[in-house]
């Protein structure tokens, strides 16, 4: 149970690339899979902690090298969190940027579509933030996902 199959340090060296890799590909996949999460999204996510567990276990099964590889996530994920919290750069890398969805009441459609955003979507964020269209002086997709709306104010 505490002896290990393989050196200590390639349990670290695999869970650095696997934490790379997956934060890479979700990046990849936009913001919209980093927000809210459908049932498709979450059995995604699901079945990626399965695909990548022998990757980072290395077909060890014994305690001490799972506790190995996850700690160091946890050290990764600390640190890249401190990072962000630091340089504006460090947290564009991992986090993006905001995406500007509309300008005075004119929706960019391409950008919509390019991010995945649903005319459903759209509507439900014009109505949490109790706007019409020809209201918006700015709209953003969040690095969270969410949509935030700027209403034009009142004169």
């Amino acid at each position: 149970m505490w002896q290990l199959g393989r050196p200590w340090w390639e349990f670290v060296a695999r869970a650095v690339v696997v934490y790379a890799a997956l934060l890479m590909m979700v990046r990849a996949s936009g913001k919209r899979t980093i927000g809210q999460f459908t049932p498709f999204d979450l059995v995604v996510m699901l079945l990626l902690g399965e695909a990548v567990s022998d990757a980072l276990g290395a077909g060890d099964e014994g305690v001490l090298g799972g506790l190995i590889a996850a700690a160091t996530l946890v050290l990764l994920n600390l640190f890249l969190g401190f990072a962000s919290t630091r340089t504006r750069t460090a947290e564009e890398i991992v986090e993006g940027r905001p995406v500007l969805l509309a300008r005075e009441g004119e929706v960019f459609v391409e950008v919509l579509r390019r991010h995945r955003l649903g005319q459903g979507e759209w509507e439900q964020a014009l109505r949490e933030a109790d706007a019409e269209l020809n209201e918006v002086r700015r709209a953003f997709l969040e690095t969270d996902g969410t949509i935030s709306i700027l209403k034009r104010k009142n004169r």
